[in-house]
């Protein structure tokens, strides 16, 4: 009675989760007329995106074996797994899934239609033991419409006469055609009533479901092999209502399948020869056409330039609809990583339209927001001032190469001043402190943002000079060079334990969090450990570790932008920490873990991350530190690094954002050196590889801002000024500098040096970037004075409720030890 019922009991079925983040393979057609990303995993198809790269509307597509009496095989879990490329570059693919008990072979080729909003996979089944008519093989699919296992509708039904499968959430629907003939299908709720529930417990279609509503759903069909012999094509279609994703889907299946592989393949071809490719015949198994692949498979479509940071969901098996983002969101960071990998392969049109996109999304105040969906709506809200930074950096980069126009032999960086003039203005008025360091958790003054930040304020000031604002480009350069001579004093720690154990002077710290102008003595202050933003969190749930222990390889970004040298001896002592706490070596080559007691990353028994966690080694970290070898002249060990990277990648050339980096947990699927449940492929360091490639070939950092670079290691500029603002309160100035008080409003500044037996007044100037500068005629003061001041406000006139003070003091020296110094601020 119960396979007669027409409505699938069990509603809502089980909580919704999505699935693997280890990707084999990813792809598109490079065509707007297509809007399908798919992704693989397994042997099967995971996650497929329509009609956005943000937005996923599957769960997972695979095949399930069983001969009607006692075998059950799941392809996905069954059977071992091999990837092959189709084409050199190309993002089709042939996956081959041999049963482990040695029964069947499953080949399937995938491609998506290059004019349609559909994906396809042909397919062959063989059985290997028996012949085909021993075994049935069913298909299996659980739509997530809309980035949401919930709330989905399935049934059965036809198109123009052609059995099909739908479903449908909020107004977007997915339809599944079969070339063979269906012989039985149902749909069900996931963990009651649908598919896997049945072949599980029947190994036979024993229920015949023809609506499920509102749910977690699952959708299934029985393949008529002995009338296909064996061989199939499915397509899924997908649209805006079931009969604009049917239409998809028929007339995607009715086209001949080598044609249109094809066309999806000459498509690809044609963007590979826009590049700077590797002269040589093109190999499928070459990372650097794959990673070049990768980031534009990761583009949107609607949107040009809009780069996502993966095509998966970290973890995302335990991972439910709480998790609307996964990774299938803009990160700024990435975006900007992605670009400037596009640059380096000469992607003229690609990076212009990165830049543009940066453009189009940069929020009015001039920071762009942590992370978004396509269409610039913030996900997070918190705000990193490395992401404000780096576009300036991307614009610069593309200037040098001649990239901004258009016309090849044009360049108009004018053009772009005004977002540039925007993301400037909003670092002097926030700055040197971030919010959020890079890795989205602390705030305080971090080496890689006061890198970031330092090296596009100076980049701005190039780009100001060329369109006529030589005032504001002044102001930025000094700016600039404040912030660098205050480095060493903010995040530079000298005598600590771990330099003891060491045996080095000092060390740059990951982050050191301020108390009023400075790092509060990096010995003394404590930093928080934490992981992503989650709503659990709270601070009592937070590790705290002095500031002085919590190394990072971040430091290295004092000389990737041009700061500091290479062999400068404060950067290897830090090298030599770095090494100390974080390098692992791995068979497959050294990785580094972000800092210490890092926490976003599977536990020791090799659960999944769930808001804790231990970080594991991360191969992005092996690029940079590639980068710090050959800045130091050392070609050979970055060569090797570069190999470790490769080496990291799976057989689709994924490169994970982390691998694992203990004894190896099988049933988890955890191997040392391998990659983790964190994301993969991670779009990031595919860039970093790709900019690894065009450095090792040109013999230098091909990044390197030569503004930094001519500024302070050549010819070693040095600040004329110390800078007092609301956000960034000195206490102390060398003798022999000109203090500058900076406010967000008209001020006047009535000031003493001699306890207020006598006084001036200084009117603030307007920088045009929101920032209001007085310099007061300090540089002639001796060390011990005191200068006093407050701030009167012409526009509410009033006076501003206190009095502030400034100690003199004696200039630094320039030998390695800040630490009296940075005491004294605290």
């Amino acid at each position: 009675m119960e396979s007669k019922q027409k409505m699938a009991p069990g509603w809502p079925g089980i909580p919704a989760k999505w699935t693997s983040s280890a990707k084999s393979g990813v792809g598109t057609a490079p065509s707007a007329a297509s809007r399908v990303w798919f992704t693989l995993s397994h042997g099967i198809f995971n996650e497929i995106y329509f009609p956005r790269v943000d937005q996923a509307c599957t769960r997972d597509l695979g095949l399930i074996v069983t001969d009607g009496r006692e075998f059950f095989s799941e392809e996905k879990r069954h059977a071992r797994h091999e990837v092959e490329y189709l084409a050199a570059g190309v993002p089709a693919y042939r996956l081959i899934n041999t049963c482990a008990d040695g029964r069947y072979r499953i080949e399937k080729e995938i491609i998506t239609s290059p004019h349609r909003d559909a994906v396809l996979q042909r397919t062959r089944f063989t059985p290997l033991q028996g012949r085909l008519e021993d075994y049935h093989l069913y298909a299996l699919l659980a739509p997530h419409l809309g980035n949401y296992g919930a709330g989905n509708n399935a049934w059965v039904g036809d198109y123009k006469s052609t059995p099909m499968l739908f479903a449908e959430r909020d107004g977007y629907a997915l339809a599944l055609a079969c070339s063979a003939s269906w012989v039985k299908r149902s749909v069900g709720f996931v963990g009651v009533s649908d598919g896997w529930q049945d072949l599980s417990a029947h190994k036979r279609m024993e229920w015949s479901y023809e609506r499920a509503e509102n749910g977690n759903v699952a959708m299934m069909g029985e393949i008529d092999l002995n009338r296909s012999d064996g061989v199939f094509t499915l397509a899924l279609g997908f649209g805006v209502g079931a009969h604009e994703a049917s239409l998809c889907a028929l007339a995607a299946l009715q086209e001949d399948f080598d044609l249109t592989l094809e066309e999806y393949a000459s498509e690809w071809r044609r963007w590979r020869q826009t590049l700077r490719v590797p002269p040589s015949e093109p190999d499928p198994h070459d990372l650097y056409s794959i990673s070049l692949m990768l980031m534009r498979v990761h583009e949107a479509k609607k949107f040009p330039g809009g780069i996502i940071a993966s095509l998966s969901i970290p973890w995302g098996d335990a991972k439910g609809d709480e998790d609307l983002g996964g990774y299938h969101l803009v990160w700024p960071r990435d975006l900007v990583e992605a670009g400037s990998a596009l640059i380096a392969a000469g992607a003229r049109d690609a990076a212009r339209n990165v830049i543009h996109y940066l453009e189009a999304t940069q929020e009015s105040d001039g920071h762009w927001a942590q992370n978004m969906w396509m269409m610039g709506d913030p996900y997070w809200n918190g705000v990193q001032m490395d992401e404000t930074a780096l576009p300036i950096l991307l614009v610069d980069q593309a200037r040098r190469e001649g990239m901004l126009s258009a016309m090849v032999n044009e360049e108009d960086v004018t053009s772009f001043w005004p977002m540039v003039k925007k993301a400037a203005g909003y670092l002097v008025r926030n700055g040197p402190v971030t919010p959020e360091e890079r890795w989205e958790t602390d705030p305080g003054y971090s080496p890689f943002t006061l890198a970031a930040e330092i090296a596009a304020l100076l980049a701005a000031a190039d780009i100001a000079d060329e369109s006529g604002e030589s005032s504001v480009a002044a102001y930025l350069r000094e700016t600039a060079d404040t912030w660098n001579a205050n480095i060493e004093r903010w995040i530079y720690v000298t005598d600590t334990e771990i330099d003891r154990r060491v045996g080095v002077e000092g060390h740059y710290v990951r982050v050191a969090q301020p108390d009023k102008a400075d790092a509060a003595s990096p010995h003394q202050g404590f930093v928080p450990i934490k992981c992503r933003p989650l709503s659990l969190n709270t601070l009592a749930d937070q590790k705290a570790e002095p500031a002085a222990y919590i190394a990072s390889p971040d430091a290295l970004a004092l000389v990737r932008f041009g700061l500091r040298e290479a062999h400068d001896p404060r950067i290897v002592n830090t090298v030599k920490v770095i090494d100390e706490l974080l390098k692992v070596e791995t068979p497959n080559g050294p990785a580094w873990r972000r800092y210490v007691d890092d926490e976003y990353g599977e536990h020791q028994d090799g659960s999944a991350f769930d808001g804790t966690g231990i970080g594991r080694a991360w191969p992005l970290l092996t690029g940079e530190r590639a980068h710090y070898e050959l800045a130091a002249k050392r070609t050979w060990e970055a060569e090797a690094l570069m190999r470790a990277m490769e080496a990291f990648a799976n057989d689709g050339g994924m490169i994970p954002e982390q691998v694992w980096d203990a004894p190896d947990i099988p049933e988890r699927e955890l191997f040392f050196g391998r990659a983790t449940g964190s994301a993969m492929p991670l779009v990031w360091a595919h860039a970093e590889y790709v900019k690894l490639r065009r450095s090792l070939h040109e013999g230098r950092v091909y990044d390197l801002p030569p503004q930094t670079v001519k500024r302070y290691l050549i010819h070693h500029t040095r600040s004329s000024h110390t800078v007092w603002r609301f956000n960034n309160k000195c206490e102390v100035t060398p003798a022999g500098l000109t203090l500058r008080v900076e406010t967000q409003a008209p001020a006047v500044i009535h000031w003493s040096a001699d306890e207020w037996r006598t006084v001036s007044d200084v009117e603030a100037r307007d920088t045009d970037l929101g920032v209001y500068v007085a310099d007061l005629p300090t540089g002639g003061l001796k060390a011990g004075s005191r200068i006093s001041f407050t701030i009167y406000w012409p526009s509410s006139k009033n006076w501003e409720d206190n009095n502030f003070v400034v100690q003199v003091v004696e200039p630094e020296s320039e030998s390695g030890a800040r630490q009296e110094l940075a005491e004294s601020y605290a």
